[in-house]
């Protein structure tokens, strides 16, 4: 059915194109004496959280080389070409005679699969050549087809795994009632990877130059969506102790434009820096990729996007700065936005009202938003260190 969709779709037909060049590739960039250590993610997010192990077995072991490989364009694309791995390619879909094709050129020694990855043909001829494989940053719900009585089928896939290394313990005991007790828990790798964006943050001068002498608080409102702009600018245009920096999380032209048609203060975007002068401005639009994670930095409030739809962005990139995050009422799928809120490093927003009273005090309150912010980043920090539990556990000699 994908190779048919990939006529009319055009992600499809892309994943299809690079597909085709995965053997190739193999056959070009595998090299046959050396031992590879094979891992998969669906798309950019997953690769984010196996980042950080990728990472540290290049430090700690290396004497394996890397296969990186990606089922989605959106993670392909950006990060085709990655220096922390040796092969980058697509995978191939898990049909029968395509896995023994993939896994024949690939040789590796191990295979990771990142947080959702359960392709039985993979996994099953993995293990049927007794090759170590692994599922890292996973979690799991009640929800899901595997703890189903209609769905006991697809735990043939999890029980090719030799060990599962999972984000809590509610995953564990999900686990341990379907009879799957290979089981660790260990964390998200996420929070490793950003305490390392944190370390290695890029000094910004045009925001630096934007932010001016620092009296007036920053809010930087990342990822944002137009429901999130509809509470953050209103507030933005009526308070002007404050400055705003808004990085949306689609910066083609028509929502740059609707963005500028909001705000009644002045305003420049990133990319004209270089030729306007930003002190006098109130507002920086972030108009470019790559930027954000260090963004954060210059702020006292964060505002994380997508609360009002399909559900938050990443809140860790900015709590590890020790600043209170703020989102939208779409946030319980995410297991650190939660455990934020109980410990009070975060809030959720319902409404403009909502976002309007919590504004308010954390403006007003500089104590009360410093106290906030530090419980945010002890939250990062004493979450971290995932990666080396995940290491002492597998098996890389």
């Amino acid at each position: 059915m994908t190779e048919i969709a990939s006529f009319f779709n055009r992600k499809a037909r892309r994943t299809r194109l690079g597909q085709w060049h995965t053997n190739g590739i193999l056959r070009e960039k595998i090299d046959r004496q050396a031992k590879y250590i094979w891992f998969h993610a669906a798309s950019l997010g997953e690769f984010e959280q196996g980042r950080p192990i990728m990472e540290a077995i290049r430090r700690q072991y290396p004497h394996y080389k890397i296969l990186l490989t990606f089922f989605s364009p959106s993670g392909y694309e950006v990060r085709k070409n990655y220096d922390g791995a040796d092969v980058i390619c697509y995978l191939p879909f898990d049909t029968l005679f395509k896995v023994k094709k993939f896994i024949c050129l690939a040789n590796p020694a191990i295979a990771v699969f990142i947080k959702y990855e359960f392709w039985y043909n993979y996994l099953s001829e993995l293990r049927h050549r007794r090759i170590p494989t692994y599922l890292v940053s996973a979690v799991f719900r009640e929800e899901q087809l595997f703890f189903k009585w209609y769905g006991r089928w697809y735990l043939k896939a999890l029980k090719c795994f030799d060990r599962l290394f999972v984000q809590d313990q509610a995953s564990a005991q999900l686990l341990a009632g379907v009879g799957i007790t290979n089981v660790s828990v260990c964390g998200d790798t996420r929070f490793d990877r950003v305490m390392e964006v944190h370390r290695q943050a890029r000094l910004l001068p045009a925001v630096e130059a934007f932010i001016g002498d620092g009296r007036q608080p920053v809010m930087v409102a990342g990822s944002s969506w137009p429901q999130d702009e509809d509470i953050i600018i209103p507030y933005f245009n009526e308070h002007p102790e404050i400055k705003l920096i808004i990085a949306p999380h689609e910066i083609h032209r028509e929502h740059l434009m609707d963005i500028e048609s909001k705000l009644k203060r002045p305003y420049v975007r990133m990319s004209e820096t270089e030729r306007l002068t930003v002190t006098n401005k109130d507002c920086l639009i972030v108009d470019g990729f790559g930027l954000l994670s260090s963004i954060y930095r210059y702020g006292q409030i964060a505002y994380i996007g997508g609360g009002f739809g399909k559900g938050i962005h990443n809140t860790l990139e900015a709590a590890v700065y020790g600043i209170p995050v703020l989102f939208g009422p779409n946030y319980q799928k995410f297991r650190e936005a939660k455990e934020m809120i109980a410990a009070g490093g975060a809030f959720s927003v319902i409404n403009e009202n909502d976002f309007k009273e919590r504004m308010d005090t954390l403006i007003a309150d500089a104590e009360f938003r410093q106290r906030t912010g530090s419980i945010a980043a002890d939250y990062v920090r004493q979450n971290s260190g995932v990666t080396d539990k995940i290491l002492r556990e597998m098996s890389l000699g």
